[in-house]
């Protein structure tokens, strides 16, 4: 079981605003670390993916529920 040790409420954000926001509170993580974030933008799939991809933090989960995109990352 993943603790989580910081969330994010980026809902009624717009790209890239929920992306900034994840990136500055990983920045203050350290490795290992988790954060979950909740988004409404649907682009924020995509660029979840994107952002797991290029930054090597790991895209652990995401989802969606009650109208808003949830994802976990993992601090690399």
């Amino acid at each position: 079981m993943l603790t989580i040790d910081r969330e994010i409420d980026a809902r009624g954000l717009n790209c890239p605003l929920p992306i900034l926001r994840t990136k500055k509170a990983l920045n203050d993580m350290t490795s290992g670390q988790a954060i979950r974030v909740r988004a409404t933008d649907p682009a924020s799939v995509r660029d979840f993916q994107a952002f797991a991809r290029q930054t090597g933090n790991e895209l652990v989960e995401q989802g969606e529920a009650d109208g808003a995109f949830w994802f976990v990352l993992k601090r690399r």
